[in-house]
């Protein structure tokens, strides 16, 4: 070997960072090591509050609040970062240093076009200089990140971009300067599967052939073995495992890795899969009459304004029929924009169907009028995705819970507040809950919060909308095994709508495929991920992360 390969790109050395308080200061990365070499991909996982992100803020010296460094050393191709001044240090981010955030929706500014945006950053790393040549090095960034037609779409602002072309965009800012190092921290955490493997696979070849090295920020063990050669593995700001991706998948020697391997979605799915195929398929049918919720040609229409006063008819749900049997769990799969959210809605009564027929229990819920859509209802709840949006923030937990039962005028004060109380034991939190706020609480206590008010009018039916999305592979496993601890205990009947068929294997009976407002796969869990006959529900199979990785030895 050369020296050159013999050198680690990025050296961090027993680095600690803290942030002060008014009278103390709380350590949270407790003397992290590791090394990144040119052109290798290191992914580093865990859960939130683990201290993943804290590290890459650390090394482009962008740590929050009162965040600062107290001890180690990080190197990047041999030169001290801890001890530069702030104008050196900003000569190197975005050079040498690339990033690219989470979430584009926050990272993005609203009122920029994605062209100064990009522009913006194009001058601030001197790659160009002048208007023309400014211009053109944005087309180029961003035709390189995949987006079509780059001229056009330099003038756009991001709400005009769907979530994946606003990743694109971020990466392209990232890239621009062609910096030895790109740093991403979750980047496609809020994509669907497919979009997710096309942004990575774009991302991977860009670096491949810039000969770039990836720090990757993942909470995801299987996303990280699949697209990283080495892992580091993070609990509470320590590193706790780290080695080969292969290695660290297939036997992973500490508690907190082998409960990460143990609740990534797309290695129990794998794990399910081949259960299933050792017993040869089977799945249990019930010949129960009247499902809890039959759908026939479903049908939504929408007029969509294409300027002035003409407007055009777009079908966002076309034709659509499915049975849920009482007690069990369907899952609505596809990409975003495949119509499963409307379908949701439309069974939810929030939205009316253009045709088809909706029956709860064998009636027909168009017929209902103003009384009796209030008592459907009180039988059928929903969970949304998002935890943070979802919940007031100036209610505190205890009258968010209670919020139901109030609008249906069930009970008194004190029953109120004693059904509060049990549906927190319900979903396994604390009674303290319920005089704090949102804020106050974590992403996977916040969608226990939501799955209690649902459950508060005691529903036949809940509508579970990307309901574990946004959460940790951890936090993501304790509210799937939630879900199916209260179906068994409650007899729940369950409408799961998900992007991810991963997550289907481990909690659905059975699956309605959709594309393009349409149903073009329905089957068992068990016929669809054996036997897929479109090519869609091949590629969102495909898409799983980790999907390419042989089971092995994993437990």
């Amino acid at each position: 070997m050369s020296d050159a390969v013999q050198t680690p790109l990025l050296s961090i050395r027993d680095l600690k960072v803290a942030f002060r308080g008014q009278k103390t200061e709380r350590e949270v990365l407790h003397g992290v090591s590791l090394e990144l070499f040119a052109g290798e991909t290191l992914a580093i996982v865990g859960e939130s509050g683990s201290g993943k992100s804290t590290t890459a803020s650390a090394i482009v010296n962008l740590l929050p609040g009162t965040g600062h460094v107290t001890g180690g050393s990080i190197m990047l191709d041999g030169r001290e970062l801890t001890t530069l001044s702030r104008p050196q240090m900003e000569r190197i981010r975005g050079r040498e240093i690339g990033y690219v955030p989470q979430d584009p929706m926050s990272n993005l500014n609203p009122v920029w076009s994605i062209g100064f945006q990009v522009k913006e950053a194009v001058r601030a790393n001197g790659i160009a200089h002048g208007r023309h040549a400014v211009r053109q090095r944005a087309i180029e960034v961003l035709k390189q990140a995949g987006l079509a037609d780059a001229e056009r779409r330099l003038h756009q602002y991001p709400h005009q971009f769907s979530g994946g072309m606003r990743q694109r965009a971020l990466i392209s800012i990232g890239l621009a300067a062609d910096p030895k190092l790109l740093i991403a921290d979750e980047p496609t955490s809020a994509l669907d599967v497919t979009v997710q493997r096309v942004i990575l696979d774009h991302m991977a070849g860009l670096t491949r052939e810039k000969g770039t090295s990836v720090l990757l920020i993942t909470h995801d063990l299987g996303l990280a073995a699949e697209r990283a050669e080495k892992i580091v593995v993070m609990q509470q700001g320590h590193i706790v495992e780290a080695g080969p991706s292969r290695e660290i998948l297939e036997n992973p020697m500490h508690p907190y890795t082998q409960r990460l391997v143990a609740a990534a979605p797309s290695i129990a799915s794998k794990r399910i899969q081949a259960q299933a195929e050792r017993r040869g398929i089977e799945h249990e049918t019930t010949l129960d009459d009247v499902p809890a919720v039959r759908v026939r040609d479903l049908t939504k229409d929408y007029k969509i304004r294409t300027g002035g006063f003409r407007s055009v008819p777009f079908r966002a749900v076309d034709a659509v029929s499915f049975d849920i049997p009482k007690g069990k769990t369907l899952a609505l799969v596809g990409e975003s924009g495949s119509g499963k959210s409307t379908v949701a809605k439309m069974v939810l009564k929030i939205e009316d169907a253009t045709a088809g027929l909706i029956e709860i229990d064998g009636k027909d819920s168009s017929t209902l009028d103003t009384r009796e859509v209030l008592a459907l209802r009180r039988r059928m709840q929903p969970v949304f995705q998002d935890p943070y949006g979802s919940l007031d923030p100036l209610r505190n937990i205890g009258n968010t819970i209670a919020e139901p039962l109030e609008i249906h005028e069930v009970g008194d004060r004190a029953s109120r507040r004693a059904r509060v109380v049990e549906l927190l034991d319900q979903v396994s939190l604390p009674q303290e809950l319920t005089s704090r706020y949102p804020n106050e609480l974590s992403g996977g206590q916040r969608q226990r919060v939501a799955i209690a008010r649902a459950l508060a009018l005691k529903p036949d039916i809940v509508v579970l909308d990307e309901a574990v999305s946004a959460l940790d592979v951890l936090v993501q496993d304790q509210i799937l095994k939630l879900l199916a601890e209260l179906q068994s205990e409650l007899d729940l009947t369950y409408l799961f709508i998900t992007h991810d068929l991963a997550v289907v294997r481990v909690v659905a009976d059975d699956v309605c495929v959709m594309e393009k407002g349409r149903v073009v796969e329905h089957g068992t869990v068990d016929e669809i991920f054996a036997n897929p006959t479109q090519e869609y529900t091949q590629r969102l199979l495909d898409a799983i992360p980790g999907a390419a990785i042989p089971l092995g030895g994993a437990r």
